[in-house]
């Protein structure tokens, strides 16, 4: 056995002391080769030493390509947000045609995190024909499928893996949420022996999910509550969220502009900005997200994480979370030409080829105003609205991702109201400090009046009228959130006053409402 082939089989079994031995070993007998460095990077990695690994890949990259090391390569890269970078390295990998699995799954995966969905298909399709038993890999074609409008293969691999596995719940959760539910078509049944089965918290949080989104969908409102206020209780009892927390990060922001911007702030860059759709989960961000996108002029880079990245590296904080009082604090003495310069750097990397404008799609960024309309000044920032009742329950019902900070007020009701409260009350410091320059769009109003509060889009953001945007759900682009199945669907009013259908369970969070002065009638 050669001495790569033993270093592979002791990282099979987890010896990476072993490994990390015998790549040493490759690297001094065979300085010019790859198969040392790269073994030494696979060894850090598995670690989780990404900043040791990384080196490591690079030397072996720098050695010859090789698809299954530029892979990896690509893999480190993006868990250190170079994406620009990781981007280039797995599509590089994937021309280099490699034939094994592991391979073409991480391509697949790096493209993903890029939100180049679309462009995820061809190697995921072809890892899962090289390993057609392997359920992750199947999984994460499947994914792709729904985030690209393949319903009916997304489905077929989903069920494809409940048949090896009835009691996967990212699948049963996957499959609840990619159409609706009906009295005809449903696996109420399926779901509840799942739920009967399942051993692990997180396996019982989303087949409950599972269940409580397909009860919705066919009108059972009681059911829908009862299975999705057990999945929030135990969920929020797990994570131990403290609403403390996040208040603590509206207190700072609001410091931080109690006067205006910080007197020492200079001014931004000058340069052509995104158009920024804000505002709280499943309000409609991704509906605007779509009607523009639409436009021939106008591509959508997705939800980016840059104005939150920029600022925290302008911040130059050390905590390990992207916003925290802290951070915020400290981004006071940021330079916002350097945060501008900082925020286009990153994004620049997701621009869809070929448009004028493009979108910045992350709801979050609406904690970033005041930096985004000094850092980019010629920002256009669109902020949806919706009634507060139906925001604060579609935000409970919806699973987002399980251990993200930015969504763990979600898990209760009357958390989620008192975050709705302060993100109400800070959009209203937004329109006092920058009056007209943040267009707050009303939902409901959308749904109304589609073609006037369309034109009403067009005209904030510069765009001449075009019809396409009325036939938003034709628009093919992939959609990677809750809100996929909706968007590829004409607009409607199925989802307005839906929070009628729990007025009683909302009662006490109507009241709160109404009582710190947000009308919720």
């Amino acid at each position: 056995m050669t001495m790569e082939a033993q270093a592979r089989e002791a990282l099979a079994r987890g010896d990476l002391t072993q490994v990390a031995q015998i790549a040493q070993q490759l690297t001094i007998a065979q300085p010019d080769r790859p198969e040392g460095f790269f073994l030494l990077g696979l060894a850090a990695a598995e670690a989780g030493q990404v900043a040791k690994a990384l080196p490591m890949l690079e030397q072996a990259v720098a050695r010859g390509p090789e698809a299954e090391h530029l892979a990896q390569y690509a893999k480190m890269l993006i868990l250190l947000r170079r994406d620009g970078d990781a981007g280039r390295a797995a599509r590089q990998a994937f021309a280099l045609a490699p034939d094994d699995a592991l391979t073409l799954d991480t391509i697949g995966c790096v493209l993903a995190r890029l939100g180049d969905h679309e462009a995820t298909i061809a190697p995921f399709e072809a890892a899962v024909a090289a390993q057609p038993d392997n359920a992750g890999f199947r999984y994460n074609l499947a994914a792709a499928c729904g985030f690209t409008g393949r319903i009916d293969a997304a489905r077929d691999h989903y069920e494809q893996i409940l048949r090896t596995d009835p009691g996967d719940a990212r699948v049963h959760y996957a499959l609840a949420i990619l159409s609706r539910q009906t009295q005809q078509s449903n696996h109420i049944a399926r779901l509840e022996t799942a739920l009967k089965a399942a051993q692990r918290p997180e396996d019982t949080l989303r087949i409950r999910y599972a269940l409580a989104k397909s009860h919705e969908d066919m009108g059972h409102a009681t059911q829908a509550f009862a299975y999705l206020s057990q999945a929030n209780a135990a969920h929020k009892k797990a994570i131990g969220y403290d609403p403390a927390s996040d208040a603590a990060i509206f207190d700072a922001i609001e410091a931080l502009f109690a006067d205006g911007p910080p007197s020492n702030w200079g001014s931004g860059l000058d340069d052509p900005a995104p158009i920024f759709i804000t505002g709280m989960p499943r309000t409609g961000t991704t509906l605007v997200d779509r009607i523009l996108s639409s436009h021939p002029q106008v591509g959508s880079a997705g939800e980016l994480q840059a104005m939150p990245l920029a600022v925290k590296q302008l911040s130059g904080t050390r905590s390990r979370l992207v916003i925290d009082p802290e951070t915020i604090a400290a981004s006071a003495a940021a330079d916002p030409r350097a945060m501008g310069q900082a925020y286009i750097a990153r994004a620049s990397h997701h621009r869809p080829e070929g448009k004028a404008y493009v979108i910045d799609k992350l709801p979050a960024n609406f904690l970033y105003i005041g930096h985004i309309l000094h850092a980019l000044p010629r920002a256009q920032i669109i902020c949806l609205r919706r009634h507060p009742l139906d925001t604060v329950w579609s935000n409970y019902k919806n699973l987002f991702a399980s251990q993200s900070s930015y969504y763990a007020y979600s898990y209760d009701l009357m958390d989620t109201a008192r975050y709705y409260a302060r993100f109400d009350r800070l959009m209203a410091l937004w329109d006092r400090l920058f009056p007209g320059r943040v267009l707050q769009l009303s939902y409901e109003a959308l749904v109304a009046d589609q073609e006037a509060q369309t034109r009403r889009l067009l005209t904030y953001a510069g765009l001449p009228w075009d019809a396409a945007c009325l036939s938003f759900h034709k628009n093919s682009a992939a959609v990677a959130t809750p809100s996929a199945a909706q968007v590829r669907q004409p607009l409607n009013a199925d989802a307005v006053a839906r929070w009628k259908r729990h007025a009683d369970a909302l009662a006490p969070v109507r009241e709160w409402l109404a009582g710190q002065g947000i009308a919720a009638d």
